[in-house]
């Protein structure tokens, strides 16, 4: 790879990103990690936040991106997940809404918008890094 990330390659990179959260959202996802999502201290969201890790390794790896950049930008997504999926699961808790509301939608719109940011913010410092 060049020493900056080509248009191509971050709109690659990003679409890459979206199918990798897909299919760790919806696809990948155990009943560990979808119980007691309140709980700060859970191994299933940690399993979960590994799960998009490891995805988000495989995207940057394919486009060439230097080993120490990409642990530092995945290290700061497993944690920037964790809190988001521990947020939506405290007010999900707390509101008590069920799929028949809009607040559960709401919600749901919420955590997904902030997992996509996440993704334009890691194809920044991936940019801005190499």
């Amino acid at each position: 790879m060049s020493e900056t990330i080509t248009l191509g390659t971050a709109i690659g990179i990003l679409v890459l990103l979206q199918l990798k959260h897909m299919l760790a959202d919806f696809f990948m996802q155990t009943p560990i990690m979808l119980v007691d999502r309140a709980r700060y201290v859970h191994v299933g969201r940690a399993l979960h936040c590994l799960v998009h890790a490891v995805g988000s390794v495989l995207c940057f790896l394919l486009a060439g991106l230097p080993m120490g950049v990409l642990f530092l930008i995945v290290f700061a997504e497993w944690i920037i997940h964790f809190h988001i999926d521990y947020g939506k699961g405290r007010w999900s808790d707390m509101k008590n809404h069920t799929p028949n509301e809009a607040g559960f939608w709401r919600a749901f719109g919420v955590d997904q918008t902030l997992h996509q940011l996440t993704y334009v913010a890691m194809l920044w410092a991936a940019v801005w890094l190499t």
